[in-house]
């Protein structure tokens, strides 16, 4: 069986993080009293903001259980499985190191900011996860597919249950990963439900990929499914409601943000796999191929990591739409020209990192 590069792969993840960069930067400074709900911009806007990280963790899922499962084929995983921890864990401590406020700690304040949750931190764990699941199924890959899909259904079913755990007996840098209640921007339920997702669609590409006509179905499949997630989720959800009596169905249709935002993001998936023939090559992709190096730049300079002094402690909700949206994109071109001419590859960061380590314990 002959295993393709899914270029399409990255040409998603290149628009992921592009549309995180203009989101922090126009959410974090562009003035409260122009978000207005009422028009069709900020209601687009909002729309894209809003599949941006559902996007970023599908498709991680998606990429690094392909990379998994091609690795068996080729008869070497082990590798992959340990530079798949390895990369897991050094997502969760470039997470906190983001947040590391050096001047702040000279002065001998040592807040729970540190704690915070991030993406970088869930997407991490994440993976780790999918390790995990993987090592558990590798041998049944019908079984680990189902494992996902199980999981992905699960995690996002089951919010009405965890949303409002009570964990103040759980020291906080623990109970960040599941509460948002000290700050954390993401727990890891229900945002490992996306990863999960992203590691079911991966065992399909895996096992079906070679086969002819196999991009008309998936495409016309992310669509259909897409669709059918946005319009028709809540319904089926309250249908089970009535079917069955639990309450549980109730209340995840009531407040059914996640399965739509996973139609929203097959239905991008559609587009970017229905467009990939022509996307080979171009710059787009290797915007995709550095989204860490990207992530960590634009960070730095919207939140000031390590000094406290970023654009956010200059210009926080200051700006009016034109300032926001111009400087939206030279913040995107600046952001982007660092990344390729100053840090190469995504590499450089787990280098550099690596390098911190090894000068600590020194």
């Amino acid at each position: 069986m002959k295993i393709k590069r899914l270029f399409f792969i990255d040409a998603v993840r290149a628009f992921a993080i592009l549309m995180m960069l203009q989101g922090h930067f126009i959410d974090t400074l562009l003035n409260p009293i122009y978000r207005n709900q009422s028009s069709l911009i900020y209601q687009i806007w909002h729309y894209f903001r809003g599949i941006t990280a559902p996007t970023f963790f599908t498709i991680s899922g998606l990429v690094f259980l392909y990379l998994l499962l091609r690795a068996r084929h080729k008869g070497d995983d082990r590798f992959r499985i340990r530079k798949g921890l390895y990369r897991g864990l050094l997502l969760i401590l470039i997470g906190y190191l983001l947040r590391v406020d050096i001047f702040g700690w000279f002065r001998g304040e040592f807040k729970t900011y540190f704690f915070v949750v991030d993406v970088l931190q869930c997407i991490g764990l994440s993976l780790i996860l999918l390790i995990g699941c993987y090592v558990l199924l590798r041998k049944h890959i019908k079984l680990l597919a189902a494992l996902f899909l199980t999981l992905g259904c699960l995690s996002f079913l089951t919010e009405p249950l965890y949303q409002s755990l009570d964990l103040s007996d759980v020291p906080i840098a623990f109970a960040n990963y599941m509460t948002r209640s000290y700050g954390s921007i993401f727990t890891i339920l229900p945002w490992f439900g996306y990863t999960a997702f992203g590691g079911f669609l991966a065992t399909i590409f895996f096992s079906q990929a070679h086969k002819e006509k196999f991009r008309l179905v998936t495409v016309i499949s992310f669509f259909i499914t897409g669709f059918l997630l946005i319009e028709y989720s809540s319904w089926f959800l309250m249908r089970l409601h009535y079917w069955t009596d639990i309450q549980l169905f109730k209340s995840s249709a009531y407040f059914n943000y996640l399965f739509t935002r996973f139609g929203n993001v097959l239905l991008l998936f559609g587009v970017f796999y229905a467009a990939e023939p022509y996307l080979k090559g171009f710059l787009i992709g290797k915007i995709g191929q550095k989204t860490l190096s990207i992530y960590v730049i634009h960070f730095i300079i919207i939140f000031g990591s390590f000094t406290g002094l970023g654009l956010k402690h200059f210009y926080y909700k200051s700006l009016n739409p034109t300032q926001a949206i111009l400087g939206a994109i030279v913040f995107i071109l600046v952001v982007c020209f660092i990344s390729f001419h100053y840090v190469k590859t995504n590499a450089f960061i787990y280098k550099g990192v690596r390098k911190l380590i090894r000068t600590i314990k020194n």
